[in-house]
């Protein structure tokens, strides 16, 4: 779904672990790292999309995890000129993300990135929270950076209570 500004609506999926690291993917085939997201259709609220997205991305179901905070503001980044497909109708600039915090409730082994047919990742690790505002690409950075310093304190109440 694209509005009226050309940005795609979008869930972004930052799991935790109970030390409080992050659940990091690497793009099939390429080595390219990022957390799981993807667009939102136009029947769907932004939780059904996260909890679609979770069970083809990642292979986890609404049982294994607890959302801990979604962000308040839809999240925005632009793309860079050459990874815009101006070809298409309608034109699509960037995206516009609600971000959710998620706690894994189960076990490590529920994660399974070749559920689907078509997988979006190859491989999976638990990292240091700020590590991916470095790793990510370049031009998805500010909103990475914006996303965590808000999921920060809802994910430091989570471990408290571990």
């Amino acid at each position: 779904m694209i509005d009226s500004r050309g940005f795609r609506s979008n869930v972004a999926i930052v799991i935790c672990n109970s030390l409080g690291h992050l659940l990091w993917a690497k793009r099939i085939g390429q080595g390219a790292w990022q957390f799981p997201q993807g667009g939102i259709k136009a029947s769907e609220s932004p939780e059904d999309a996260l909890f679609r997205e979770l069970d083809e991305e990642v292979g986890l179901s609404a049982r294994d995890v607890k959302i801990l905070h979604q962000t308040d503001e839809w999240l925005h980044y632009r793309l860079p000129e050459n990874f815009i497909r101006h070809n298409t109708d309608p034109l699509c600039i960037g995206q516009k993300q609600k971000w959710f915090l998620l706690s894994l409730e189960s076990d490590d082994d529920k994660v399974e990135l070749s559920k689907t047919t078509n997988p979006e990742f190859d491989d999976w690790r638990w990292v240091n929270y700020w590590y991916p505002i470095h790793q990510v690409i370049e031009f998805k950075r500010d909103v990475y950076r914006k996303a965590l310093q808000e999921l920060l304190s809802p994910l430091n109440s989570y471990i408290r209570q571990q």
